[in-house]
């Protein structure tokens, strides 16, 4: 009995993931994943609306990505060394703004919008995680990108901001990723390409998408987690499709 307690008091605490963006399609498929992996004692789960009934070993946590106040006050309650972190948010459009199709539909607003949502927040969300990351073991830091973000693969023009703005996460990723080789040599930083997902954010694109192209949340996180897992630190700065293509920068 004695030897026993002992163990258990020896027990190192289990690894934990955790999702920035946990509400949206994508987060939470991830979420769902995670949880049933196995490797993850804990999958926290960072949204605007938490569920409140999350998955099994999930803890839902209360954070906005544009306060990033909010996002310190919701790390504080992590208890686990994360050693998988996933941001998944974004945005391509709402009620106010759409890709811009020509030059002429440029606006200083909107482009700024995108700016912040899809390049300033993931990064100065990733910017509050970093302390958390173990030092001495693997670790992955990944955000969701947009092949359309690639300026290499750009052929069809349009969509300028959402464009632009993810080309500049792709740089954020690609720079912290050089300084986390430094002080954390296991660490793997990467951006990863869903592909076009059944989701809010596609549904006014998907009538030009072959069927056996639009995949579900589910099987988008599938493959994503399983690109992740293939990566090393030699991968660590790049950009990787759903399939584990190297996307371009």
């Amino acid at each position: 009995m004695r030897s026993e307690r002992r163990m258990t008091q020896d027990k190192s605490p289990p690894n934990a993931a955790l999702v920035i963006g946990a509400s949206g399609g994508i987060g939470r498929a991830l979420v769902a994943a995670l949880a049933g992996d196995p490797r993850f004692g804990c999958v926290y789960a960072i949204s605007r609306t938490p569920q409140a009934q999350p998955e099994p070993k999930c803890v839902a946590l209360k954070g906005d990505t544009l306060d990033p106040d909010a996002i310190h006050s919701a790390l504080k309650q992590v208890a686990y060394p994360l050693t998988r972190i996933i941001v998944t948010t974004g945005m391509l459009h709402d009620a106010n703004q759409s890709p811009e199709k020509s030059w002429r539909a440029l606006d200083a607003e909107h482009l700024s919008r995108s700016y912040q949502v899809n390049a300033i927040a993931p990064i100065l969300a990733l910017k509050a995680v970093i302390p958390l990351l173990p030092r001495d073991q693997r670790c992955e830091v990944a955000a969701l990108g947009a092949r359309v973000g690639s300026i290499t693969d750009n052929r069809k023009g349009g969509w300028y901001g959402y464009r632009a703005s993810k080309a500049a996460l792709a740089m954020f990723i690609k720079t912290l990723s050089i300084e986390l080789s430094r002080t954390h040599p296991q660490a793997v930083c990467a951006l990863l390409h869903p592909g076009t997902v059944d989701t809010d954010m596609s549904k006014p694109f998907q009538s030009g998408v072959a069927p056996e192209k639009l995949f579900s949340p589910a099987y988008s996180a599938a493959a994503l987690l399983a690109v992740l897992d293939r990566l090393t630190p030699t991968d660590t700065g790049n950009h990787f499709a759903w399939d584990g293509t190297l996307i371009p920068a």
